[in-house]
């Protein structure tokens, strides 16, 4: 049985274009125009399951990708940095200097009394496995971390390697396998999916 799961990253939100930790803000006028275009285009895939973040902008990035009736998945949620919601990095370097040097260089460590990153990436694993157990696809709309950190962990990369991978809004990172044994396409940009003509891509394609 071989499972695939289509990572979408979320469209771009006030709080991405600032460098902000999420504070629930919503996708912004030109990140609606950019997946509704690649709706528009055929360039969303279609058919199996369909997974949620459960955060404001990655619903709302489904509804303009036209990805209607998705579950919100609470273990897709974004990483929870704590009383630094809502900051920029570089607010919270200033005021927390110790702190953030902390966070960064120790992947157990959670100094915003949030979630540490190998919690995040221990809780995000679990849910991939689980899409193991269907065979077919699952389409996920999901924040940038989870796909950093489902990316650290499909290649085996130390979880100091989760802050170097890069997810732009509206990209697509394909998983294909089963658990504990993942191949990965990762990064294109979702309007790359785009076949001539501009059909839908299909559970077949």
């Amino acid at each position: 049985m071989t499972s695939r799961v289509i990572l979408i990253s979320a469209a771009i939100s006030e709080a991405l274009r600032e460098a902000r930790f999420d504070d629930g803000s919503p996708v912004d006028a030109a990140g609606l125009r950019a997946a509704r275009t690649a709706a528009d285009a055929g360039a969303v895939p279609a058919g199996g399951r369909l997974w949620v973040s459960p955060t404001v902008r990655c619903r709302q990035t489904a509804v303009a990708l036209g990805l209607d009736g998705g579950i919100e998945t609470p273990e897709l949620a974004g990483l929870d940095v704590g009383r630094w919601r809502g900051a920029t990095l570089a607010e919270v370097s200033a005021k927390e200097p110790e702190a953030v040097a902390r966070w960064l260089a120790d992947p157990a460590s959670a100094p915003h009394d949030g979630e540490s990153v190998r919690a995040f990436c221990d809780r995000v694993t679990e849910r991939l496995d689980a899409a193991a157990e269907f065979d077919g696809r699952t389409i996920a709309v999901v924040e940038p971390e989870v796909v950093r950190a489902l990316v650290v962990r499909v290649l085996g990369a130390p979880e100091s390697a989760f802050w170097r991978v890069d997810v732009p809004p509206l990209t697509v990172t394909e998983l294909s396998g089963r658990a504990g044994r993942w191949n990965i396409r990762a990064g294109r940009p979702l309007t790359d999916r785009v076949a001539p003509g501009g059909p839908h891509l299909t559970e077949e394609s």
